[in-house]
């Protein structure tokens, strides 16, 4: 089994950086807040014997590009970063991928599905934010576990969280920690993530997405939102019960996904590829095996 490769693609102008692993079936594998494509190693680590797995950096997060200056920009939402990883497919010649993503990818992976369908063999998700939460997300309970979403667009948000190494580790440790339930993994990574967000850039490049993103949350919790049409392809999501996402929310995922393969997965919470890379590589091989031979 190789090790990880590291690439830099050029996607439509974009300069991303790609993490890679294995040979075989492609997997586009899609990280969310405050990750970065290593958050998938664990996993990658897994599946490599049967599987081509690419894991990307988002513009603005990682080695990938990052906006000019840090002020806030409004050009990371789920369309820019879901044009971009089209253009990384077509960069990367690959005609037909299988999608693996969660949190902020899975928003981007729903854009990406609905982009680009006939390059998409099936779309896997791990605690999918999806239109049908709708104003769960403001419910009085609940805005204790948001509140980094109003904070992530202050314009000197990430000056203050960025201010030193303790602040930084301080912020992200809070997240990593509180939303696993089996966070035995976090003292082993919290300096190595830790490290990517204090690169020149890098705070401020994830702190963009809930700027781009910010009109569509509050249209999703007005219940504003232009209905779309459903994703026809092969789904699977798996939900971790945390405390950002709860696993109640996904009972009208069948709206956004109409071909859907849902499950609970006991013992983690929101990072189930990080709380537990055995049961999340299974679930991944288990529906990719089924859905690619047809």
């Amino acid at each position: 089994m190789n090790g990880i490769r590291h690439e830099v693609v050029q996607a439509d102008g974009v300069r991303l950086h790609v993490g890679r692993m294995g040979s075989g079936r492609a997997l586009l594998l899609m990280h969310g807040w405050p990750e970065f494509w290593q958050t998938w190693q664990p996993v990658m680590e897994r599946l490599a014997n049967n599987y081509d797995l690419i894991a990307p950096d988002f513009r603005g997060f990682g080695d990938s590009d990052k906006p000019a200056g840090d002020k806030p920009s409004d050009q990371a939402g789920a369309a820019v970063h879901g044009a971009d990883m089209a253009a990384l497919l077509d960069s990367l010649g690959l005609a037909k991928v299988g999608l693996v993503a969660h949190d902020v990818g899975a928003i981007v992976a729903q854009d990406l599905a609905r982009r680009v369908p006939d390059s998409i063999v099936g779309v896997f998700c791990f605690d999918c934010p999806y239109p049908g939460i709708g104003a769960r997300w403001a419910e009085p309970g609940h805005l204790k576990e948001i509140w980094y979403q109003s904070f992530n667009q202050l314009p000197w948000a990430a000056k203050l969280i960025g201010a030193s190494r303790d602040a930084c580790a301080t912020y992200i440790g809070h997240f990593m920690r509180h939303w696993s339930r089996n966070p035995a993994w976090v003292e082993e990574m919290l300096e190595i993530w830790v490290d990517n967000l204090m690169r020149p850039g890098a705070l401020q490049g994830g702190f963009n997405w809930y700027v781009s993103q910010n009109a569509s949350r509050l249209a999703t919790i007005r219940d504003e939102l232009s209905p779309q049409t459903p994703i026809n392809l092969p789904t699977c999501v798996r939900w971790g019960d945390g405390v950002v996402l709860p696993a109640a929310w996904a009972d009208r995922l069948h709206e956004t996904f109409s071909n859907l393969d849902f499950a609970v997965l006991p013992g983690v919470g929101h990072f189930p590829h990080r709380e537990n890379p055995d049961l999340a590589a299974r679930e991944i091989a288990k529906f990719f095996d089924r859905i690619w031979t047809k």
